[in-house]
């Protein structure tokens, strides 16, 4: 009888997730043909047509909501419903007993006396693990008066030297050779608060290399990451550490190591000092003595020019010819008879 309920037990479990898995792909294969029956339904030219090809798409639309409500039934009640009218009763389990086979008891020989043993001149200690913590120089920027949330997460951590268009490693690994230009250390984190101080700590060896400490201005969950971009020549071979904190509270860290060569830095361009020469004493220079001036000349009399012998004649201009206008003809004066009296 306990056989036979466990058995129960097992089949009903078996037959909910298949339930469940047939239920959710009824629930998709509605929806998909609901949305095609629809976008269908758009294109008839005929009213009646396209009404009831709509009416059947949302027929099929509401069934996939029903059959979702199905599935969350499967999912979280149908076992204890079950299991209310089929209690599984557990199994006895047997205990094995452990028989003891008599050996051969061996003969005591001669124990031999222990002669002394050497003492080494130098016996390993333990190394001591110490707790990561802020340095005071990096903790003095610290902006942020918000308490942070103790109860924080954050996944182990995943380097990489490139990311893609949605912050996820390209390449990850623990290994890098040489040369490197960027290197990123990406995490995943939840329940942290928006305003809170946190803290990247990037150790080359034990030496402190690079530092980012800024109010958390992300989501309460998702993918982040820290990174550094140094010149390629400072990635010399070595392990690498980052550690995370969140306020003073140390969250993750992670290492991974660097080998090869780095690049030789380019060579800049230096000034060379030149010397420059000391000042030395010059002798004073000797003015000049003043110059006497010298009397001007006394102007001479302007030279009276002379005057050419021959005279330089000049040509009379012709002279205009005017025109005498011709005298008119004078009419003599008529003859007066002249009376001679004979009277004496």
């Amino acid at each position: 009888m306990i056989e036979y309920l466990e058995n129960i037990s097992l089949d009903i479990h078996t037959g909910v997730i298949t339930a469940l898995i047939i239920t959710l792909f009824l629930m998709l294969l509605s929806i998909y043909a609901g949305i095609t029956s629809i976008r269908k339904a758009r294109t008839l030219p005929f009213f009646r047509m396209r009404r009831q090809r709509m009416l059947n798409g949302w027929r099929l639309l509401f069934t996939a909501f029903f059959l979702g409500a199905l599935a969350l039934i499967l999912n979280y009640k149908a076992e204890p419903i079950i299991y209310s009218f089929f209690p599984p009763t557990p199994t006895a389990t047997l205990t094995p007993t452990i028989t003891v086979t008599p050996s051969i008891t061996v003969s005591p020989t001669i124990t031999l006396t222990p002669s002394i043993t050497n003492t080494p001149l130098f016996s390993p200690t333990p190394t001591i693990t110490h707790t990561p913590y802020i340095p005071l120089a990096v903790e003095v920027l610290f902006e942020s008066t918000i308490t942070p949330n103790a109860e924080a997460v954050f996944s182990p951590l995943t380097f990489s030297d490139g990311l893609d268009d949605q912050y996820r490693p390209l390449k990850p690994g623990t290994i890098f050779e040489n040369p490197i230009n960027h290197m990123y250390a990406v995490f995943s984190y939840d329940g942290m608060e928006v305003g809170s101080q946190w803290t990247a700590l990037w150790f080359r060896g034990e030496e402190l290399v690079h530092y980012e400490t800024i109010p958390w201005n992300g989501g309460s969950g998702g993918l982040g990451y820290t990174d550094w971009e140094p010149d390629p020549s400072e990635w010399t071979p070595d392990i690498y550490e980052v550690q995370i904190f969140i306020g003073h509270i140390w969250k993750v860290s992670g290492q991974f190591t660097v080998e090869g060569e780095a690049p030789t830095p380019a060579p800049s361009a230096t000034f060379t000092p030149t010397n420059t020469p000391t000042a030395t004493n010059t002798p004073t220079r000797t003015p000049y003595p003043t110059a006497t001036r010298v009397p001007t000349d006394t102007p001479r009399p302007t030279r009276t020019p002379y005057i050419s012998a021959t005279p330089t004649l000049k040509p009379t201009p012709y002279p205009t010819l005017t025109r005498t206008p011709t005298p008119t003809q004078t009419i003599p004066p008529t003859s007066t008879p002249t009376i001679f009296s004979t009277e004496q």
